[in-house]
């Protein structure tokens, strides 16, 4: 499994129609073959600050899947305008904990 990290620096007075508009883009993501999950949190202590969360079962699934389909031109419709810096995505991989 993958986990797709991005820090969504949103455009001030735009907040609630990001939200608004991330709730019609969660169901075009959440059917993508190689979906597992996703989450969006909201920074407490700054206003415009979102971190997006998304479970991949592989880079590939991520960013040939989705990202090279028609699905993700209206994600990006829904979506892109509202960054500002533009965000950066990186993806990690789980490190299992060691039995002591």
């Amino acid at each position: 499994m993958i986990l797709e990290v991005a820090e969504l620096h949103v455009k001030p007075g735009t907040i609630n129609d990001f939200e608004s508009s991330f709730r019609q883009a969660s169901k075009i993501i959440s059917g993508m073959p190689g979906y597992i999950d996703h989450e969006l949190h909201k920074c407490v202590e700054e206003e415009n600050k979102y971190i997006l969360l998304v479970k991949w079962r592989s880079i590939t699934d991520h960013e040939v899947g989705f990202r090279k389909s028609e699905q993700y031109q209206e994600w990006k419709a829904l979506l892109h305008h509202f960054y500002d810096p533009f965000p950066v995505v990186q993806h990690y991989v789980q490190i299992k904990q060691l039995i002591d």
